[in-house]
């Protein structure tokens, strides 16, 4: 499984959209300001199902966060694995094309953040199935980076090294975590 990416800035909305997601309900317990779906938490936490609308039709997607190990600090490291929803799977290869592609990653960045709520002091691990996916991730980072910032770090992997994520380098990957975290 590959990993996928986030977005901005949030914050929690009323006790009752916490219930909701504790029952697996459709929630939408983090306000952003891009528009996104609402998605679907299992009681775990760490899988979120959605729908993509748009000229293709309803689209299944799915979110599985999967432990990947830990960092030299034991920090606990989740993979963020996305792509359509198939049966009990999900393909991280296809391409939809149903014009919703911000809203889509907006929606993956909230699981994020809805994750790093529910397992405290995480870093997560996102690239993309193919390096023209992660480096459509890295555009969207870029594009919002001042937000995203505001909240948490980002560090991209540069020749098997992490380093604070800087416009005009291409990354294999990312890890984000929550801002301030005590990542080296």
């Amino acid at each position: 499984m590959s990993g996928r990416l986030f977005r901005e800035v949030f914050w929690r909305e009323n006790e009752q959209n916490e219930q909701r997601r504790e029952q697996g309900k459709w929630v939408n317990s983090v306000t952003m300001q891009k528009e996104r779906y609402s998605y679907k938490a299992d009681d775990s936490g760490v899988k979120f199902e959605f729908q993509s609308h748009g000229p293709n039709g309803i689209i299944e997607k799915a979110v599985s966060y999967s432990e990947l190990g830990k960092l030299e600090n034991g920090t606990l490291v989740f993979n963020l694995g996305f792509g359509d929803r198939m049966d009990r799977l999900f393909n991280d290869l296809s391409i939809s094309n149903n014009a919703d592609r911000e809203k889509i990653l907006a929606t993956v960045a909230n699981t994020a953040m809805d994750i790093m709520d529910h397992y405290d002091g995480i870093a997560i691990y996102a690239e993309g199935s193919t390096p023209a996916r992660t480096r459509l991730y890295q555009m969207g980072i870029n594009a919002n980076k001042e937000e995203i910032e505001s909240m948490f770090d980002i560090y991209g992997d540069l020749n098997n090294k992490w380093q604070k994520v800087e416009s005009g380098k291409n990354y294999r990957a990312f890890l984000l975590t929550r801002k301030n975290y005590k990542f080296n």
